[in-house]
């Protein structure tokens, strides 16, 4: 089995993504799966292109893209993309789309078919903060976690995927007083726990994961 898992490069003037850091940490083997990292760049078209090249290289049976979702103090998966970009900031190429579908021949908003309760279940008995999210919002991560599961869905591929936010990490708050962070050594942990899952769960569990707010 192979799993294809993705971070994206730094953004703006950060020096590090802490979600490339930690896929990039990743052993090269988890529990037998072939694990294959690839960085691909925080701009809206860019990122798919990158991502569909390799699907079609490496014919994965699991996709895994990661993201940075500063301001979280959890490790959150991700349960919806929508079929909306909406940037409040530019990306790296300086491009803004407000109002705009991903994919216009797309449905309105695909699900993860990751056994995203289960991940989130084994990260937390590894002592990890993790949690079920429901809004991967509206700019590159939402963007690459919609066009991987549209990918999937109009070529009917039998491929798994999904999408994780990481915290920021330790030296990204240096100056960011009383804003949540987590060790990068935790957080590839974290995601590493979570291909466990993925290899171990062929269905979800079944668990209250859902929030208020």
């Amino acid at each position: 089995m192979k799993l294809l898992i993705t971070g994206f490069d730094p953004f703006g003037g950060e020096k590090v993504n802490p979600a490339w850091e930690a896929v990039n940490g990743l052993p090269e083997n988890i529990d037998g799966m072939e694990i294959v990292k690839v960085q691909i760049p925080t701009v809206f078209k860019k990122s798919y292109e990158k991502l569909f090249e390799n699907i079609d290289k490496e014919k994965p049976d699991f996709v895994l893209c990661v993201g940075q979702a500063g301001g979280r103090y959890d490790m959150t998966v991700e349960r919806v993309a929508i079929n909306m970009d909406d940037g409040r900031i530019p990306d790296n190429d300086g491009y803004q789309p407000v109002d705009t579908p991903i994919f216009e021949d797309g449905e309105n908003a695909y699900f993860s078919n990751l056994p995203i309760k289960a991940m989130v279940e084994e990260m937390k008995k590894a002592e990890i903060p993790a949690s079920v999210s429901n809004s991967a919002g509206t700019y590159v991560c939402n963007h690459i976690m919609y066009s991987l599961l549209y990918y999937i869905n109009k070529n009917n591929l039998n491929i798994k995927g999904g999408f994780v936010h990481v915290p920021y990490i330790t030296q990204q708050v240096m100056d960011k007083k009383e804003t949540p962070f987590m060790e990068l050594k935790t957080i590839t942990r974290a995601l590493e726990t979570a291909i466990k899952a993925i290899k171990n769960y062929e269905t979800d569990i079944k668990t209250a994961g859902g929030k208020e707010h």
